[in-house]
């Protein structure tokens, strides 16, 4: 469980010291690496909490989603429809239900321990 939030932290360090541009053309891309990432993050907290963590498909999850996320939205970039809102909404959604089973799951670990 410790290596998502040492990459967690080490990213964020590193990002608050640079001072690194991404220009308007990668946006799209970007946005879409990084929600691929929290998804990622996310759903290796809920696996943890449940005791189905595995460190080797976390990372290659991790990895995977990424690529596939930056893939379909230079896909679509060339084929002029905007096909990284797939990715978005896909993302979104799995981001939502891994953030909602995570407070299930630490309320019910919560109200468990008060019993």
């Amino acid at each position: 469980m410790w290596l998502p939030v040492l990459g967690l932290l080490i990213g964020l360090f590193f990002g608050f010291l640079t001072d690194i541009k991404v220009p308007d053309e990668y946006a799209n891309y970007l946005s879409i690496a990084v929600l691929a990432a929290l998804d990622t993050f996310f759903g290796g907290i809920r696996a943890h909490l449940q005791n189905l963590y595995e460190g080797k498909v976390f990372v290659s999850g991790f990895f995977f989603n990424i690529l596939l996320a930056a893939g379909l939205a230079f896909l679509g970039v060339h084929l002029g429809v905007d096909l990284y809102l797939a990715a978005v909404f896909a993302f979104g959604v799995r981001l939502f239900q891994n953030i909602a089973l995570i407070r299930r799951i630490l309320l019910n670990k919560w109200s468990n321990s008060r019993d």
